[in-house]
């Protein structure tokens, strides 16, 4: 009876241990499809590009893969694969001056969408049509105010072009020192307008002013840019433009 008991005793705590024993667990999963990215990782976007401007941004006399908008999204879209990088929306004409710019952005009806990034290039026409570097302040002040609401309020997220010297084209070479002289106060006043609105500005004059010397710079019209300028436009301001899209 003893033994027997001492059986049973045996057994009730052999089974009370199995069953305090704590269940395998199983092995944990290194990823899954709901778990956040890594810091180090960004979530692929797209972005929307407005590029404001006139025969310079539209890309006078050269194919339109040429343009440099085209250009700049291009190289963009080579260097983050992983975003979708639209084709930009190009509100520009040749001959257009600030006035003519401006009434051209209120009747697009582009104001009423937001844009991830926005660029603006104007001047040469007021510059051209003898118009006044005091008009010129107030009409790109206005128009620069209303590119950063394009973007949604995002300065970091505008960039201004300088004025290229057409004075340095075999159009403009038989006047090249006067109109150098009027560009250089027009683009000064760009800069610091730009500047003093916490606004990108990329210098690209000096690319502008390597001609002659420099083969190939000019379009077959004598006086635009050519694709291959265009590039070098492109060369030297699309990595700071890229850091506005991707910090």
């Amino acid at each position: 009876m003893t033994r027997r008991l001492n059986s049973l005793l045996f057994l009730a705590a052999a089974l009370l241990l199995l069953n305090c024993r704590p269940e395998p667990q199983s092995p944990v999963a290194e990823s899954s499809s709901s778990d956040p990215l890594p810091p180090e990782v960004s979530v692929p976007q797209s972005f929307r590009y407005l590029a404001l401007g006139d025969s310079y941004t539209i890309g006078e006399s050269v194919a339109a893969n040429q343009r440099w908008p085209e250009q700049l999204v291009n190289r963009l879209a080579g260097w983050m694969p992983q975003d979708t990088l639209i084709d930009p929306v190009i509100l520009a004409t040749t001959g257009w001056t600030t006035s003519n710019l401006s009434q051209a952005l209120t009747a697009s009806g582009y104001e009423e969408t937001t844009w991830d990034y926005v660029s603006l290039l104007i001047g040469v026409n007021n510059q051209y049509q003898g118009l006044t570097l005091d008009n010129y302040a107030v009409e790109f002040t206005q128009l620069l105010d209303r590119s950063i609401a394009c973007a949604g309020g995002r300065t970091d997220r505008v960039f201004v072009v300088s004025i290229p010297d057409y004075g340095y084209t075999p159009f403009g070479q038989s006047n090249q020192v006067q109109i150098s002289e009027e560009l250089q106060a027009f683009n000064a006043t760009c800069r610091s307008l730009t500047l003093d609105a916490g606004v990108a500005h990329f210098n690209i004059t000096p690319i502008s002013q390597q001609w002659p010397q420099q083969e190939g710079l000019v379009a077959a019209d004598g006086l635009h840019p050519s694709g291959l300028q265009y590039g070098l436009w492109v060369d030297s301001f699309s990595s700071e433009v890229k850091t506005l899209l991707r910090p």
